[in-house]
């Protein structure tokens, strides 16, 4: 059968491939197609499947839903363990691991073998597992599973062997660490409690065994009871019942008192000498009334009682405040002597743990710090200090200080970049931080041999942007911009523009672009905004230019053409300079509908600019009547051609940025012209929309319309009506400029009358074929709420108005946010491609705001209507609507070749649709430092389209030799430096044109264009297909990237069903297909991102960013990468008591556990209690995780010298054995001729 499919996978690949570079039929996966191409391409691949592997690296930020914390004061290490089965392990700073239980069952409790570099976890499906950390990548030794009781609380001596596990029952059982079974000695509820005693006394909360006798376990029952249990006598030494629930003990060093805390927020203080009564019970937070009585608490959930040699004890608690104060914040607790410090927390605390330098519980404890673990951070307070300053903390646990929105990934950054982010970003770091060192030191990390700047950004919802530095596997924090203060804080009583537009977070932030060589960093925004900022060392004051674009697909407004082709249209000089601000929303009668607005104001006063990344543009679209602007799905820049170019579900729009103006701004099917594949119906007009009976209806003034045709978007706002407009006379003719358009849209954009057939005369039709759209005025471009004309078709549809109850933007979908669990079926056969997700993910429709005409059909018509290049269109009004929104899904500047004729490459922008058409725009830019900045740049679509299958996602472009063509870029300059006279600056570009790798200019290049379901790779300038392949056919692409990996290039995919793909470049032939990670969730589709050097990275919960590597040679590398979380320390001496201390105090007495709780003695637990699995630890957990070739190779060696061992050892076993043979013959042989001669009675 697959031999057949390859036949059939042949026939298809040999199908002809038209013109346009779009196949007849479907082609096979990576075979060249027959076509003619204009040379025969000898391009040596050099990327094998070998050279791929999926292995995860590290993982970043702070372990979401955390339950559980250890500490291990020998090795300085911490353990936090989660809701979802992880565990991380935390040292010196590069010592960072995470660990994951198969099960996925939360972690309960966590328990260091004290500097033995092994860990005890208990989970909430009542396992034990015995982890081992002395490995790079701890694995699991053994583990036990409890069958007929829950695991409640466990304790682990110092120094021993024998682990003390509390159940729901009331029960405790003993656990051998060594071996990991149960033993045979268990302390059952029933003995111990009274036998007086009717109710059952709760499930165990807390075990200890005393400070002064090892022999002693002190058992706390959640109802109040207290035991202390003689495991020599098996008997309760004494009982203590008390009225209010346990939960936690704490011991004094000396173990003549313990301290407990309470549900009803007190503290009570027990004497082993007098057990019927507390001699202290205090509320720490709990005031008298005036009859009296104590007010009511929050329960004290857990107390630690630590004693100082030169100070007073240390009691620290979480919990305990009053009820009657509403709202206040989580607190902690610290007592020290008469005063009580109570520190406020920004979350919930989940535990804490005050650390100490020794581990033996009978000394003085000497508390340096106190760990406080809370629901999304982590903190450490420096006890030694009496303000009890913070600890600064090394690690990246604040990367959801905001939730993460999207997220960049730069591999082998220039090396210049993250000291000088580092260095601005250190001025702004708090400084109220303990001078003293980070306390967990446990650990030891070596930056690896092969490191290379590496810089990771995260945008989010509340606007700001952090910068990364990831460096050998590591992550910090090196600069943080808030996009926000670009803009005007709406005011207290304002109920304006924020406030209606957006209802939560309306400068989140939904795609980053960033140039490292020029430092130019430009983001978009969910209000449909782009910020550009520029990189500068020293600080400015300067006014932020802003553009506004009306962007919108209008069609409804026709009128007939004029006499004439060329009409000539005038451009206001004004346009050259920043508008004035459009009238407020509210200045509107209520009855008005929003016109011309932006959704957030632009600060239009001088700022100063701290260091760092300044902002320098803000181009914002605007409401059209009513309808509030579309978000923006794609961006792109290029720092060498000084533009900006934006896309969404309405058209395109290209900034230039040097001269703060808008180049272009056109619907999606007015970038087309002639070359409109598609065959696109109209639909009804609105029917309170005012109409005209006929086509003829021309505006009185011809004048003004020419006026408002040539209107800037950052001019003036554009009124629907073209009748008696009182602005069309504003400006005296001889101050404009001419400009030429396209006949074809000018007629459409002044055409009026909707709902009416188009029928163009002879003369005109003839132009279609080369509509250009020229715009020579830098401020002048086709208006965007013109009709585009559709050639042999009729009007193209018009847009249904979002309706009065529809809020105009949701709640910023934050990656971190999306907490809904999706199965992996849902998304393949709900979400037929990624437009229907792009629905759910940015809260939008991709082509219509019509909720009253959306309408929803099966998964086999979507896919046979994608897969299909027919495309035919039924008249219904949602399919229309549908595939009229064309959206702008992917933007590129390169140097390339805009038509076939064209013999040298010149800037051009390719654009991608969510159709699957590719666009190519060449653009005419000045060489001239001088005309740069002052003539116009000069933007022509010419019609040329590709296509391919689904939405496009990405290009990419290769010389005839196979390498990759980087676009072109200007090197950073900052701008606010003093000019030196002798030294004018000038722009200093880098171009990386095809014609400058190769011999000959005319050789052309490839071009590598990605979509959603299909690969294609193209010959530029004759735009034939050389290479096709069909990526997937039941799932969907969600990311794709060209890389370098191994000193070559490759396309990497990451689809919705998990597989993450590697295609070889230019053939497309697979290397690898991995089912690495369903998507079950939004997050990751957001942020998902493949770099450079065979690296990726994704948020795999709203709070930890996960980095994985498809390298091989990396996972080869990784060992040496990694951390040490072991490392051999000597433990510490117990202190000497002196004599007089422990003749009056009582010496500690030790007792071997082994004669109490070995087989011999106790004899063998119940099978049906608990089972025990061994673990893939050690070295053969690290031979069974090996994988691929290079891991089956080491497999096979490792076996191969495991034999050959066993060999030689049974050689030697073998020889021994035949010398033993001769040694005993040659005796028995002496024996016989000793013996030989003598008589019977001689023996």
């Amino acid at each position: 059968m697959k031999k057949f499919r390859k036949v059939l996978d042949g026939l298809t690949t040999s199908s002809p491939v038209n013109q346009g570079g779009s196949p007849v039929c479907g082609s096979a996966a990576g075979t060249p197609s027959t076509a003619l191409t204009p040379r025969e391409l000898e391009i040596q691949e050099t990327l094998m499947s070998e050279h791929f592997q999926i292995c995860k690296t590290v993982r970043h930020g702070f372990p979401y839903q955390p339950t559980a914390l250890a500490f291990d004061p020998v090795q300085k290490i911490l353990a936090i363990g989660t809701r979802s089965g992880g565990v991380r392990l935390l040292g010196r700073p590069g010592v960072d691991c995470h660990c994951q239980h198969e099960s996925g069952a939360a972690v309960l409790q966590l328990q260091f073998l004290i500097n033995e570099g092994a860990l005890v976890t208990a989970c909430a499906d009542d396992t034990l597992h015995l982890w081992n950390l002395r490995q790079r990548r701890p694995a699991i030794l053994h583990s036990l599973k409890f069958n007929r009781e829950r695991i409640t609380f466990c304790h682990l001596p110092f120094q021993s062997k024998w682990l003390y596990v509390g159940t729901e029952r009331g029960n405790t059982h003993i656990v051998n660490i060594e071996s990991f079974v149960l033993s045979g000695y268990v302390i059952m509820w029933n003995k111990a409690i009274e036998l007086s005693t009717k109710t059952h006394p709760g499930p165990v909360v807390h075990l200890s065994d005393s400070p002064k006798d090892e022999g002693k376990l002190l058992i706390g029952f959640e109802s109040g009871t207290i035991v202390m249990w003689d495991l020599r006598a098996k008997r309760a030494d004494f009982r203590i019942y008390y009225d209010e629930a346990i939960h936690s003990v704490s011991w004094h060093h000396e173990g003549r008192q313990f301290m407990c805390s309470h549900s009803d927020g007190s503290l009570s203080m027990w004497n082993l000498r007098n057990t019927a009564k507390p001699f202290q019970v205090t509320f720490p937070h709990g005031k008298t009334q005036r009859d009296g009585r104590k007010e009511s608490c929050k329960p004290i959930l857990k107390v630690e009682y630590k004693t100082s040699r030169n100070s007073d004890a240390f009691i620290v608690f979480s919990g305990g405040l009053s009820y009657d104060k509403a709202g206040r914040r989580p607190t902690l607790t610290i007592m020290h002597g008469k005063a009580i410090t109570v520190l406020e927390m920004d979350y919930p605390i989940v535990d804490f743990l005050v650390l100490c330098d020794t581990p033996y519980l009978n000394e003085v404890q000497e508390p340096y710090a106190v760990a406080v673990l809370l629901e999304k951070d982590f903190v450490v307070v420096d006890l030694s200090q009496s303000n009890f300053p913070i600890f600064e903390n090394p690690y990246p646990m604040d990367i959801h200080e905001s939730p993460v929105t999207c997220t960049a990934y730069f591999a082998d950054c220039p090396p210049d970049i993250i000291p000088v982010l580092y260095s601005i970003g250190a001025k702004h770091k708090k400084t109220s931080y303990s001078h003293k060192e980070w306390p967990l030191r446990g650990g030891t990390w070596t930056v690896g041999s092969q490191t290379y700047p590496e810089i990771i950004i995260t945008g989010h919802a509340d606007g700001s942007i952090k910068f990364w530095d990831a460096t050998a596997i590591t992550l910090q924090m090196l600069y943080k911009l808030k996009t926000s203060k670009v803009f005007e804080k709406p005011k207290s009583g304002d109920v304006g523009r924020s406030a209606e537009l957006v209802e939560e977070d309306p400068y989140a932030i939904q795609m980053i672009n960033w140039c490292p060589q020029s430092r130019i960093f430009c983001v978009v925004g969910i209000s449909a905004h782009v910020i550009l900022y520029r990189f500068s060392k020293h600080d400015a004051n300067t006014t932020i230019t802003s553009l506004e674009v009306r962007l919108q697909c209008e069609m409804e407004d026709v009128i007939s053409p004029s006499d004439t082709e060329n009409t000539p249209c005038f451009s206001d000089p004004s346009g050259l300079s920043p508008q004035p601000q459009p009238p407020s929303p509210r200045s509107n009668t209520p009855d008005s509908v929003r016109d011309s607005i932006p959704c957030l104001k632009v600060k239009d006063r001088t700022i100063r600019m701290p260091p760092g990344y300044q902002a320098e543009l803000v181009v914002q679209l605007l409401w059209v009547d009513g309808e509030p602007p579309q978000q923006i799905t794609s961006l792109d820049l290029n720092s060498a051609y000084g533009l900006l170019a934006l896309g969404n579900c309405n058209g395109l729009a290209v900034v230039d940025y040097l001269q703060k103006t808008i180049l272009l701004c056109m619907n999606t099917l007015e970038l087309y012209g002639s070359a409109d594949p598609f065959q696109r119906l109209t639909r009804s007009p609105r029917k309170n929309r005012q109409s005209t009976s006929g086509l003829t209806e021309l505006s009185d003034n011809q004048v003004s319309l020419d006026l408002e045709r040539s209107k800037s978007p950052t001019s003036a706002p554009y009124t629907p009506s073209l009748h008696n407009d009182p602005r069309g006379t504003g400006e005296p003719v001889s101050n404009l400029r001419s400009c030429h358009y396209s006949p074809v849209f000018y007629l459409l954009d002044n055409v009026k009358g909707p709902g009416r057939k188009l029928s163009l005369p002879t003369d005109l039709k003839t132009d279609l074929d080369h509509v250009n759209g020229h715009c020579t005025s830098p401020t002048s471009q086709p208006c965007p709420t013109g009709r585009a004309r559709v050639p042999g078709g009729t009007e193209g549809p018009r847009l249904a108005r979002r309706g009065p109850g529809r809020p105009p933007f949701r709640k910023a979908q934050s990656a971190a946010c999306m907490e809904v669990s999706l199965p992996v079926s849902s998304l393949t056969e709900g979400y037929p491609s990624r437009r229907a997700m792009l629905q759910q993910l940015h809260g939008v429709s991709m082509y219509s705001h019509d909720e009253h005409h959306i309408t929803t059909y099966s998964w086999s018509e979507r896919e046979s209507r994608e897969n299909s290049f027919s495309r035919s269109r039924s008249s219904s009004v949602s399919s229309i609507d549908r595939e009229t929104k064309e959206a702008v899904t992917t933007l590129q500047f390169a140097e390339s070749y805009g038509r076939k004729s064209d013999t040298l490459p010149t800037p051009c922008l390719w654009v991608g649709t969510s159709l699957g058409l590719v666009l190519i725009i060449p653009m005419s830019i000045p060489t001239d430092e001088q005309e740069r900045q002052e003539d116009p740049v000069t933007v022509a679509p010419t019609g040329t389209v590709l296509m391919l299958k689904s939405s496009v996602l990405r290009f990419a472009f290769l010389d005839c030799g196979g390498a990759l063509i980087n676009s072109p870029y200007e090197v950073w300059r900052d701008q606010h430096v003093p000019d030196v006279p002798d030294r004018p600056r000038k722009r200093k570009l880098v171009n990386f044109s095809p014609s400058s790798s190769q011999e000959a200019s005319g050789d052309g290049h490839l071009a590598v264009v990605c979509s959603e379901r299909q690969a294609k790779v193209f010959f530029m300038p004759s735009q034939a297909c050389l290479y096709v392949h069909n990526i997937t056919e039941s799932s969907f692409v969600l990311r794709a990237d060209v890389v370098s990996v191994c000193n070559s290039v490759c396309l990497a995919c990451f689809c919705a069903n998990g597989h993450i793909m590697t295609l070889s470049l230019p053939s497309l032939r697979p290397l690898l297909d991995v089912n690495y990670l369903p998507l079950t969730d939004m997050r990751i589709a957001r942020t998902f991102c493949f770099t450079n050097g065979g690296q990726a990275l994704y948020l795999c919960s709203p709070t930890e960013m996960q980095r994985i590597t498809y390298s091989q040679e990396m996972c080869d590398n990784l060992q040496e990468m990694l951390g040490e979380l072991f490392t051999p320390i000597e433990t510490p001496e117990a202190q000497n008591r002196g004599f007089l201390k422990g003749f009056f105090g009582g010496n500690t007495q030790n007792f071997d556990r082994e004669e109490l709780f070995g087989e011999a003695a106790a004899g063998k637990a119940s099978r049906s209690l608990a089972q025990h699995i061994p673990g893939q630890g050690g070295l053969e957990g690290m031979k069974a995780a090996a994988g691929g070739v290079v891991g089956e190779l080491a497999r096979a060696r490792i076996a191969l010298d495991e034999r050959g061992q066993r060999l030689g050892e049974l050689e030697e076993r073998t020889a021994l054995m035949m010398s033993s043979a001769d040694t005993f013959s040659k005796h028995a042989h002496e024996l016989m001729l000793k013996c030989k001669d003598k008589k019977w009675y001689q023996f």
